[in-house]
Formats: structure tokens, sequence, C-alpha cells
């Protein structure tokens, strides 16, 4: 098992840890029904997914 020879400095780890922030989820809005949802997802309002009606929702 590797075990550290040396402290990891400030710089290094923060390096390392760069990509560790958290995204703001990208919302678009249904051209059907104009709900917010995720992009490349079927309306979970109206069941439309460009243009055609994919699920039919009561």
């Amino acid at each position: 098992m590797a075990v550290a020879q040396r402290r990891t400095s400030k710089t290094k780890k923060g390096k390392r840890r760069s990509h560790h922030a958290l995204k703001i989820p990208t919302i678009t809005f249904c051209p059907k029904c104009g709900k917010p949802i995720k992009p490349h997802y079927v309306c979970s309002y109206c069941g439309y997914y460009k243009g055609k009606k994919i699920l039919n929702i009561q």
C-alpha cells in the first residue's frame, strides 16, 4: 500500500479540488406549455418532446 512521503501542499490540494465545485443545472422551457424542464427530456407536464406527443398525460 502506498504511503505519502511528504505532506500535500495547499496548492497541490487546491488544484486537485478545482473540479469538485457544484454546477448549476441547466433549465429550459417547454415550447408547448412553458413549464421549466431539463434539456433533452420529455416534458412531464404535457408529454411532448421536440413537438411530438410522447407520453399520454391525463
